[in-house]
């Protein structure tokens, strides 16, 4: 599973370009509702709740550039860019056949003809057994999350999750909605790309339950999925909402400056062994998160303010005003800024 590796930059009030391995693009609107254009010619239009992780997003594809032709052995084509808790429809590679069965016809029908109509989703999954976890993951991908109904989201994807389905395997998904991709933010300023499978609906669900306050819930929900570093990065987030230092260690041991995911993770290491009264450690870790300077602006910014917090709480003044200013010439309103800078002396 990937990171998406992306360079952002402000043009004007509302609008941003994006710089990806993949191209440029140019998104406009406000937080929640924005339309984007790529180089490929993809537009994407997306609806999402400010401040949650998750959104929906409509995707459209513009007319290709003539190519030399490649051998057969070339890469298919991206998949859709999705957002935030949402997957995209990727190209339909069948329809059922005349003798395939009604329920299948008919999710077929609620999934990937009618896809805008959420309604068809939950009849279908009403009406037959068999369409019920697609037709529940899918009502709440596309139109719980989207409408801001967390509660019916986090009911219907823990009912999938606990059904044992998985996404990757089911014949229904890879056969009619192949290429399914998510999206997520699993921590603050790390957004996951992960095939739609079962590890994903956990993920999804870890973070509905966080959204809704149960953070007992979301760790034993992350702490059940494969061990990757994305179910890490959710779960350092979990563990330094409630407190648990010593699982941040033990979680983060061993770990080097590999990515952005384990920039993060350095950082939460960082902070831990603070709290924990180990002063050169935590300097140590933070020193590590730091190394790679082509590390996102916002992961730097935490990494310089931990370890100015880290040097304020060992009263060396002077090097935590050089982390402070370094964050200030670049962001003065980062959070937590203003408040480590006040217990500098004048």
């Amino acid at each position: 599973m990937g990171f998406r590796v992306r360079k952002s930059f402000k043009l004007a009030p509302g609008v941003r370009m994006t710089v990806t391995p993949r191209g440029v693009g140019v998104s406009a609107g406000t937080r929640g509702a924005r339309v984007s254009a790529h180089s490929s010619g993809r537009v994407t239009r997306t609806v999402g709740i400010p401040g949650s992780g998750i959104s929906h997003t409509s995707t459209t594809s513009g007319a290709r550039r003539t190519a030399k032709p490649k051998s057969s052995s070339s890469s298919a084509p991206g998949r859709a860019r999705t957002v935030p808790g949402t997957a995209a429809l990727a190209p339909v590679a069948a329809s059922p056949g005349l003798f395939a069965p009604r329920w299948e016809k008919e999710l077929h029908r609620a999934a990937v003809k009618q896809a805008d109509d959420v309604s068809r989703l939950v009849a279908v999954g009403q009406a037959h057994p068999q369409a019920r976890p697609v037709a529940a993951l899918l009502e709440a991908i596309r139109g719980a999350v989207p409408a801001g109904a967390y509660e019916h989201a986090r009911g219907l994807v823990a009912e999938v999750f606990a059904s044992g389905f998985d996404p990757a395997t089911d014949a229904f998904v890879t056969k009619y909605l192949p290429g399914q991709v998510l999206d997520l933010e699993v921590a603050d300023g790390v957004t996951a790309e992960l095939p739609l499978d079962r590890d994903a609906v956990g993920l999804l669900l870890g973070e509905l339950h966080q959204q809704a306050g149960d953070r007992s819930a979301a760790i034993d929900v992350v702490e059940s999925l494969t061990p990757s570093t994305t179910a890490a990065v959710s779960l350092a987030e979990l563990y330094a909402e409630g407190g648990d230092w010593a699982a941040i260690v033990e979680l983060t041991d061993g770990l080097t400056n590999l990515d952005e995911p384990s920039t993060y993770l350095l950082v939460q290491r960082g902070v831990a062994l603070r709290e924990q009264g180990h002063l050169t450690a935590a300097r140590e870790a933070l020193k590590e998160a730091l190394r790679v300077r082509s590390r996102p602006p916002a992961l730097r910014h935490r990494a310089w303010l931990e370890r100015a917090n880290t040097y304020l709480a060992e009263n060396k003044r002077s090097l935590a005003r050089k982390d402070l200013e370094r964050v200030l010439a670049e962001n003065s309103a980062y959070p937590g800024l203003q408040d480590a800078l006040a217990q500098l002396p004048d």
